[in-house]
């Protein structure tokens, strides 16, 4: 892999920090596609991104960014059970992360790993 150059590293460094200080969902929109999947992470940080821009976010192929929209105070039920996964050979890390925060929410899980209601 060819060394970044300096002009490289600073967009870069101008894309960490637009992402960071993102205020809006319009403002985090141009990071759904970056192509750095840790400035992905860093917008989907972002204390100002909403509900629906983290279901957004939570459609990224890297789990890492699907691990910060999870743990992510905005997040919604309905994103969070999205992430979970119904077949058990699938399941990782993003899926018992979504899990222990539906259960921090109060949703009660059966035996097979998904809440009750989800249940066939």
């Amino acid at each position: 892999m060819p060394k970044k150059s300096p002009e490289q590293k600073a967009e870069e460094e101008r894309r960490y920090i637009a992402a960071s200080g993102a205020a809006n969902t319009a403002e985090l929109e141009p990071f759904l596609t970056d192509p750095n999947q840790a400035i992905r992470a860093t917008a989907a940080m972002n204390p100002d991104a909403d509900a629906e821009i983290l279901d957004r976010f939570a459609n990224d192929k890297f789990w890492g960014v699907r691990m910060e929209v999870v743990h992510h105070a905005n997040v919604s039920e309905a994103t969070l059970r999205r992430l979970l996964e119904t077949k058990v050979s699938k399941r990782g890390v993003v899926h018992h992360a979504a899990c222990e925060k539906l259960k921090e929410r109060g949703i009660v899980f059966g035996t097979d790993g998904l809440p009750l209601d989800m249940q066939k």
